[in-house]
């Protein structure tokens, strides 16, 4: 099973999106866990329970204070058996690509860090030393929809999540594929004068391999030929 925690400051935000779909599915055949923690429990304000201050040497904006965190990351930690695989989610870390996808499935447990205004202090990232992980070069109002791509790419690599194993295996960029996924067609066999190739229609189950080997390979050439150099 794997059990990923979310850090964030509006634990709202997931109440639909883990009630939905495969997820919901998997949650209730126990196959994950997800526990979604509010960072402000662990405010040192009493009163307002604020987990943010101005920036040290002035600037816009307002930063995620690093007490509240780190003792939250400390406490969550002991909520399990195991010790979990901190991710703080920011558009200056790691690209997120499917190979750290594989791995993070594999760990048994991840800590998802959401962040919000300006980011966080610096000593959040010293002292936790987490994996920083950003889904794509572009800024976010926070860390939550960054926390659910993590979440939704993650779990789908859980063995009984989806309704068919080779879904996954077959996926663009899963285990080592650097081909886009070929196009796929359903009934009716012609529509508004778009017919369904006829190699898919003729049971010769080597050429639809072939067929489908080739269509990956020209889609990728076509749309994404940096795919075909050596990743680095």
């Amino acid at each position: 099973m794997l059990r990923i925690d979310i850090i964030t400051l509006f634990p709202q935000i997931f109440s639909g999106y883990l009630t939905q779909s495969l997820l919901a599915k998997a949650i209730a055949k126990g196959l994950i866990e997800i526990v979604v923690h509010d960072l402000r429990h662990w405010s040192t304000d009493p009163k307002h329970h604020k987990i943010d201050d101005r920036p040290y040497g002035g600037g816009p904006g307002m930063l995620i204070r690093v007490e509240p965190v780190v003792h939250c990351v400390e406490e969550v930690q002991q909520m399990a058996d195991r010790p979990g695989l901190v991710v703080l989610l920011t558009p200056q870390g790691e690209p997120l690509r499917q190979p750290r996808v594989e791995s993070m499935a594999q760990t048994g447990r991840i800590l998802l860090l959401c962040g919000r205004y300006e980011g966080f202090d610096q000593r959040v990232i010293d002292i936790l030393q987490p994996l920083e992980l950003s889904v794509g070069d572009y800024v976010l109002n926070g860390g939550e929809v960054a926390a659910m791509i993590v979440v939704d790419s993650t779990v789908r690599m859980i063995p009984g999540v989806l309704g068919d194993e080779q879904s996954s295996w077959d996926d663009s960029f899963s285990r080592g594929n650097r081909l886009l996924e070929f196009p796929q067609y359903t009934r009716p066999p012609e529509f508004r004068g778009h017919p369904v190739p006829e190699v898919l229609l003729s049971g010769d189950h080597g050429k639809i391999a072939a067929w489908r080997d080739d269509q990956s390979r020209q889609k990728t050439l076509h749309r994404r030929s940096d795919l075909f150099k050596p990743p680095t």
